[in-house]
């Protein structure tokens, strides 16, 4: 199974992370996502509702896209979103507590690393993904140069990814990005503008697939 959501998640390059502060619409935004060829939503914790909107969004579109949790930091935690149902956990740091309790539960588990010690000793605990956090301050450099010694690595790199650079990080080599504010534009979410989140999605997957045609 987890190979499973794993090919999932390469095969789309894109988890959209979604940080804010209203989730009352959090099906119709999954849907237009999934309609745009993101099927790979992470909603996270610091939204104390990311828990109800785990449960509805995977019973109302199933197995339409992969739903985890996001801001993941305790053992706690990792098992309300594991009641909820969501398939994989993001931490923005490297716990040895979640990783294990992800691992123990059947969740994909994808923690934070940002210096190549740290990324490595994610992968030796469990990590199912290594989320290299925070992004802006690196360039897609840092990845290629990571993975040139260590390429057993499966790196996603999340902060500051946009349009602009996606694809310089799925040229040097990132299994994955994740991306949030320049997807999950907050002013359509608030005008409930889903056919141009949709397109912001289908821009994104296109972005992604011509940079791993190179």
């Amino acid at each position: 199974m987890a190979d499973d959501r794993l090919a999932r998640i390469e095969a789309c390059g894109v988890v959209a992370v979604v940080r804010l502060d209203d989730l009352v619409d959090a099906v119709p935004l999954a849907h237009a996502l999934v309609d745009g060829g993101i099927e790979i939503i992470e909603f996270t914790l610091t939204n104390p509702r990311a828990i109800d909107a785990i449960k509805t969004v995977k019973a109302a579109l199933g197995t339409r896209c992969l739903v985890g949790a996001g801001s993941v930091v305790t053992a706690e935690q990792v098992e309300m979103v594991g009641d909820a149902g969501a398939a994989f956990v993001v931490s923005p740091v490297c716990s040895q507590v979640v990783i294990m309790t992800s691992r123990s539960l059947g969740m994909l588990v994808i923690p934070g690393a940002y210096t190549p010690t740290e990324i490595q000793y994610a992968w030796e605990l469990g990590a199912s993904v290594v989320k290299v956090f925070p992004a802006r301050s690196l360039t897609p450099h840092y990845i290629k140069d990571v993975l040139a010694p260590l390429p057993h690595l499966r790196l996603m790199p999340t902060g500051g990814i946009d349009l602009a650079n996606a694809a310089d990080y799925i040229g040097a080599g990132a299994f994955a990005i994740g991306v949030g504010g320049s997807l999950i534009d907050k002013d359509c979410v608030a005008s409930r503008d889903w056919a141009t989140l949709s397109k912001r999605a289908h821009a994104f997957v296109e972005v992604i697939h011509d940079a791993r045609q190179r």
